[in-house]
């Protein structure tokens, strides 16, 4: 792999105001320290940190900042993005021994697919996508693939089912961790809200609305049909008094 060299320049001031002025001359903001290091504030071009970040080791890329012509061996530690358009807006560099061990995460790739998916209908439900491990700078792998086409269904890949690329690298995270299993997919559940079967008469039921309507108009019949048989005898009443007086 060529060596990968990118230039920068240490600055003096801070705030936002530096900020616009340096993103003005197309250059990010930065800081670059170490163990045991002075940190030092500097200014890159996000292109040649956008090209290592788009590389196969991605921001364990190991690469030389030059420094007013000073070479520093250093990896991409972390960075902030613009959140709407994803242009970067700082950087910071981490200096490294070559003869020391460091502490970095590597992405986990899942290579075949499952039995569990193709013969039993299951879904991958990749879980844990890095994982940390300690090693020689020049000895950081790209990424820790491992095939899980041998997964059946309800079956986990864990940690400790991973191969190393190599002795020389250990392993930080526990191995009880789930990198990835194959599960059932959740099927859709539509439910039809209370309200709305409650609102549903029974079949063969009248209204309770008609019913209350048709209770009232026998009541006022049967009121009507009472006054009607009084008017009838009080003249009946009168009549018999007439004679009486005659």
């Amino acid at each position: 792999m060529p060596e990968i060299v990118v230039p920068a320049e240490s600055r003096s001031e801070s705030g936002k105001n530096e900020s616009r002025r340096l993103r003005s001359r197309g250059l990010i903001p930065g800081v670059l320290y170490g163990k045991g290091k002075e940190t030092v504030p500097l200014a890159v071009s996000p292109k040649e940190i956008t090209a290592i970040l788009h590389s196969a080791s991605g921001e364990n890329t190991l690469f030389d900042l030059d420094i007013a012509g000073g070479r520093r061996k250093v990896i991409l530690k972390e960075f902030q993005r613009e959140p709407v358009r994803g242009q970067l807006l700082h950087a910071d560099f981490y200096e490294v021994a070559l003869d020391e061990t460091i502490e970095v995460s590597v992405h986990v790739e899942l290579l075949g697919t499952p039995i569990g998916v193709k013969l039993q209908g299951g879904i991958v439900d990749f879980i844990t996508r890095e994982i940390e491990i300690e090693c020689l700078p020049t000895d950081i792998p790209d990424k820790i693939s491992v095939d899980i086409s041998h997964l059946e269904l309800n079956k986990h890949l864990r940690v400790s089912d991973l191969t190393l690329p190599s002795d020389k690298i250990t392993m930080l995270t526990e191995p009880d961790i789930v990198i990835a299993h194959v599960v059932v997919p959740r099927a859709e559940v539509v439910e039809t809200p209370a309200t709305e079967e409650a609102e549903v008469p029974a079949e063969g039921a009248e209204p309770e609305v008609a019913k209350k309507g048709k209770a009232e108009g026998e009541a006022t019949e049967g009121k009507a049909a009472e006054k009607g048989e009084k008017g009838e005898k009080k003249d009946e009443r009168k009549k018999d008094e007439k004679k009486e007086r005659k």
